[in-house]
């Protein structure tokens, strides 16, 4: 697992039990191209507000992309805006094409967006645990 992977997994740690994490590689040694990041979890018991809490920590990041927390399913996932509008959702069959496109066609986008994550994560570790 990479320091990336467990600083995430240990910053959502922080707001909860994780019963599932999932964040794909930064680079994919096969085809010698960045990946553009995203990062999905689930809680095994959601505490009220946190996602809210979390959201809020990501707005207050000064990134060079926009990102958006997606929790319309069971697993909630942060990801690049970009992905959901060109995807058309997380649902939509294009969701995986619009990714592999974007690492392929737009590396400056996937490096701006891995350097968002880190400062993302960074902000999450921070973060003080809230109360309730």
């Amino acid at each position: 697992m990479s320091t990336r992977s467990m600083d995430a997994m240990q910053a959502l740690s922080r707001f909860g039990e994780l019963a599932w994490f999932k964040l794909p590689a930064d680079y994919n040694q096969v085809y010698g191209y960045h990946q553009v990041p995203y990062i999905g979890w689930r809680y095994t018991a959601p505490r009220e507000g946190v996602a809210q809490y979390i959201e809020d920590a990501v707005r207050e990041v000064h990134t060079q992309v926009e990102w958006e927390l997606d929790r319309s399913r069971k697993n909630w996932i942060l990801l690049p805006s970009r992905i959901l509008r060109e995807a058309k959702g997380l649902e939509s069959p294009a969701f995986a094409d619009t990714i592999q496109s974007i690492n392929v066609h737009d590396q400056d986008f996937c490096l701006k967006a891995l350097s968002d994550l880190e400062q993302i994560i960074a902000r999450l570790q921070q973060l003080p645990i809230p109360e309730n």
